[in-house]
């Protein structure tokens, strides 16, 4: 009896640990699916050309921190940065809504961002902040709904560029992404995406809102300034 016993709980343990290994192996897929298939559905919304990438009135700037630990500069933030100095330059935007994460007195993300790109030159006037910014998703809908921006070209790296245009198709939002250098190494970043595109799915699934909306603050109109040819 005992023998008999010992065999189906070996059956049993063999039989669990190859279902667990079935479920991870399904678990695998479906990140690498959902993430292969919401960058084929974006792909033509992302531009890496400044000379090609159409104008649009209002350039979003998803926020990141300036630093990692130990006060290492962080590249993800300077090329944002850099990218959308570049399009205002060429007037391929009007203005530029600084969007993210304002958690604390020390941490700022969009007065970070405001205060770097004036030293790069871009006017006072032609930028505007959002504090609530604390998620790709309020960034997207919160420049739709708060700041009245019906025609944005989102400013990030590839990979981010394809999670926020997702969110905005889903949304009905008219947006294009201009896809700032991603730097090398820094595997984890592109690794962590893959989550980070299944809880935007899961986030879309439950009709999850932003944070915090609150009373519209419209941007100016377009400028309307020819480009110099």
């Amino acid at each position: 009896m005992k023998i008999l016993h010992n065999e189906l709980l070996k059956s049993f343990v063999r039989k669990l640990l190859r279902y667990c290994v079935y479920a991870v192996f399904l678990c695998v897929f479906l990140l690498i699916f959902i993430d292969q298939a919401i960058g084929f559905y974006v792909r033509q919304g992302i531009y890496t050309n400044v000379d090609t990438i159409p104008n649009r009135p209002y350039g979003v700037v998803l926020g990141t921190s300036k630093y990692f630990a130990k006060n290492t500069p962080n590249l993800f933030y300077s090329n944002r940065l850099s990218a959308a100095n570049e399009l205002f330059k060429n007037r391929k935007v009007d203005y530029l809504l600084l969007s993210g994460d304002n958690r604390t007195v020390e941490y700022n993300e969009p007065r970070t961002m405001f205060k770097d790109l004036r030293k790069m030159g871009v006017p006072e006037a032609f930028m505007y902040m959002d504090f609530a910014g604390f998620r790709t998703l309020d960034s997207v809908i919160r420049a739709d709904q708060v700041f009245k921006a019906h025609s944005i070209t989102i400013i990030t790296q590839k990979f981010h560029c394809e999670r926020a245009l997702f969110i905005a198709k889903y949304h009905n939002i008219d947006a294009i992404c201009f896809a700032a250098d991603y730097p090398e190494g820094y595997t984890f970043v592109r690794f962590r995406e893959f989550f980070a595109r299944l809880q935007a799915v899961w986030d879309l699934l439950v009709e999850k809102e932003p944070h915090f909306l609150g009373n519209p603050e419209p941007l100016p109109p377009p400028v309307t300034l020819p480009v110099n040819q």
